[in-house]
C-alpha cells in the first residue's frame, strides 16, 4: 500500500516544538529542501506499491532525504538514522513539521526500500539534483555543452580472492545450505579446511610455493568430494544455483576469462586499470559524465561485465540526454585514449585526447587539458561519497550505489552554492557592524 500522508492533530501537537522555530530558514539545507521536486518521487515510486493490500509504506520524502544525507556524509544506514534524530535541519529537510526524539524508521528498512527504489528510482534522484541546479541557474547550458567522460572501478566489499580461500568458502557454504535442505553430509572438512587455508597463507608468505599449492589442491579435492556427495543424494531445487556455482569454482582454471572471485558476489570482475598501487581491482566498471566547467555530474552508470571503454560511450551519452532535459546536453564530449574505436553514433562531437604539439589547435588543446579534471571528481566520489567500496549486494546494488554517489556529489555542490550566497549576503552586514576597540 502507498504511504499515507502525515496528519497532525493541532490539539495533540500543542506543546511540541515546530521546526520552523528551531532552524534558520536561510540555511542552505532548508533552501534546497524547498527546491527539490518531492512530488515527482511520490509519483514515480508510487507505481511500485499495491493499491489496497499490505501495510502503508514509509514516507517517500523521508527515505529519499535519508539517502541523500547518507551518501553526502558517507554514513551507514544506522549512523544516518541516529544522526537524523539529533539534527533539526535534517528533520526539516525530510518534510517533518515538529522536532522528533525517536528514530523514524528501523535502519533495516532502508535496505528494503532501496530494492523497491531500483535503478530507475536512483536515476530519478540524480536527475532531481540536476533539475535543482538548472532551476537555481548554477548548471548552465554553457557548462553542459562540454562534458568529460571517463570510467573507474567500483570495488566490491569482498575479501581479496585466492584459490585456497575460494575453495574453502564454497565448500563451507555448500555444506551449510545442504544441511538446511535436509541432506546428510558425512564429512564437512570444516576443521581440516580451516587448517589448510591457514597453512596455504603461511607457505605463500614464506615463498614456499610448492607447499602452498599442495594445500590448495587438497582444498579443491575436499570441495569436489562435497559436491559429489550432494549430487548423489539428489540436490534440492533450493541449492541448485549454489551447486552450479560451486562446480564452476571447482573446475575453473587460472587463466579463464569468466572466473568466479566471490561466492556471495559471483558477478565481481577482475579489472586492471594500469594503476601503480593497484594492479588488479575486484568490482564493476562505472562510467561518469562530468561537465568540463563546474564539475557537475550529468550521468553515472554501472557497466557489468568489464566492457571496453569505447563500447560504453553510447550508453553513457544516452543516459546523459535523459537526465539533462533542458536542451541536448554535451555538444562536445572529451574522452581519453581508452575510447579509441568508440561505438558512438550521433550528432555530438567526440574528441579523443591525443594532443600533439604543433598539430593540435590551441582552443582544442585547452579543452583537452580540462579533460583531466574528471580524475579529481572520481577521487571525491570514492573518498567522500561511498564509491570506493560498495556494500550493496548484486548488480542492482552496483547500479544504485553509483547513481546515489553521483547524486550526493551534486547535492553537496548545491549546498555549497547556497552557502556561498548566504556568506556573500552576510559579509556587507558584518562590514557595517562597528567592531569594539581593544583595550
Amino acid at each position: 500500500m502507498k504511504p499515507k500522508p502525515t496528519v497532525y492533530n493541532p490539539q495533540r501537537e500543542m506543546f511540541r516544538v515546530e521546526l520552523t522555530s528551531l532552524v534558520d530558514l536561510s540555511h542552505p539545507l532548508v533552501k534546497l529542501g524547498g527546491t527539490i521536486n518531492w512530488a515527482g518521487f511520490e509519483e514515480q515510486l508510487g507505481r511500485t506499491f499495491d493499491g489496497k493490500t499490505g501495510a502503508p509504506g514509509i514516507n517517500t520524502r523521508l527515505m529519499v532525504a535519508l539517502h541523500y544525507l547518507k551518501y553526502q556524509h558517507n554514513l551507514s544506514d544506522e549512523a544516518v538514522v541516529a544522526r537524523w534524530v539529533e539534527n533539526p535541519y535534517w528533520q526539516q529537510f525530510s518534510g517533518r513539521q515538529f522536532f522528533e526524539h525517536e528514530m523514524p524508521i528501523d535502519p533495516s528498512s532502508m535496505t528494503r526500500w532501496r530494492k523497491r527504489l531500483g535503478e530507475a528510482g536512483a536515476e530519478a534522484m540524480l536527475k532531481a539534483t540536476i533539475e535543482a541546479g538548472v532551476a537555481m541557474k548554477v548548471i548552465t547550458s554553457a557548462q553542459a555543452s562540454h562534458v568529460n567522460i571517463d570510467t573507474t572501478v567500483q570495488t566490491k566489499a569482498i575479501r581479496y580472492p585466492t584459490d585456497a580461500r575460494l575453495y574453502d568458502r564454497a565448500r563451507e557454504r555448500l555444506v551449510v545450505h545442504a544441511r538446511k535442505a535436509g541432506l546428510s553430509i558425512k564429512q564437512s572438512y570444516e576443521r581440516v579446511g580451516r587448517q589448510l587455508v591457514m597453512k596455504s597463507g603461511r607457505y605463500a608468505h614464506a615463498r614456499q610455493m610448492k607447499r602452498a599449492k599442495a594445500c590448495t589442491r587438497k582444498l579443491r579435492t575436499n570441495l569436489g568430494r562435497v559436491i559429489r556427495e550432494v549430487e548423489r543424494q539428489g540436490s534440492p531445487a533450493v541449492i541448485t544455483r549454489l551447486l552450479m556455482l560451486c562446480k564452476r569454482i571447482h573446475t575453473q582454471q587460472r587463466h579463464d576469462q569468466s572466473k568466479v572471485y566471490s561466492v556471495h558476489e559471483p558477478e565481481v570482475m577482475c579489472i586492471a586499470k594500469g594503476k601503480a598501487g593497484k594492479k588488479y581491482e575486484f568490482g564493476q566498471k562505472v562510467s561518469v559524465a562530468v561537465t568540463s566547467k563546474g564539475g557537475w555530474l550529468l550521468g553515472a552508470m554501472c557497466m557489468p561485465g568489464n566492457p571496453y571503454d569505447g563500447h560504453t560511450l553510447q550508453r553513457q551519452i544516452n543516459q546523459m540526454d535523459r537526465l539533462y532535459i533542458k536542451k541536448p546536453a554535451a555538444q562536445t564530449v572529451h574522452v581519453d585514449m581508452g575510447y579509441r574505436g568508440h561505438d558512438y553514433q550521433g550528432d555530438k562531437t567526440v574528441i579523443v585526447d591525443k594532443r600533439r604539439r604543433g598539430e593540435t589547435v590551441k582552443r582544442i588543446w585547452r579543452w583537452m587539458k580540462r579533460r583531466a579534471a574528471v580524475e579529481p571528481t572520481i577521487g571525491h566520489l570514492k573518498s567522500d561519497h561511498r564509491l570506493e567500496r560498495n556494500q550493496l549486494r548484486g548488480t542492482l546494488g552496483d547500479s544504485i550505489n553509483a547513481l546515489l554517489s553521483a547524486a550526493a556529489m551534486n547535492f553537496g555542490k548545491l549546498l555549497g552554492f547556497l552557502l556561498s550566497i548566504l556568506i556573500s549576503l552576510l559579509n556587507p552586514l558584518r562590514a557595517e557592524d562597528p567592531q569594539p576597540c581593544a583595550v
